[in-house]
């Protein structure tokens, strides 16, 4: 079992702001960032299509397993789960 003090260390601790701001851009941002630059690509023959809408999703998704650890941490800290 882990002391409160080493869980309350693997916490991440952000306020509401900058979740919604984060979330904003994991939902919206970012897939449009990528759906853009692969329609030009396909377009206008931009390089390195796959490699660089790969690496936007990677991004992506990583920020979206952060903002649901920290969702979840943030319910249970207040009781929610």
């Amino acid at each position: 079992m882990i002391s409160k003090e080493k869980q309350k260390e693997r916490e991440i601790d952000m306020s509401n702001r900058v979740y919604d701001i984060l979330k904003y851009i994991a939902q919206i941002v970012l897939p449009a960032i990528g759906a853009l630059y692969f329609g030009l690509a396909s377009i206008w023959g931009l390089p390195y299509a796959q490699e660089i809408v790969g690496t936007i999703t990677c991004i992506d998704a990583f920020l979206g397993a952060l903002l649901g650890i920290s969702s979840v941490q943030y319910k249970r800290k207040n009781g929610d789960v």
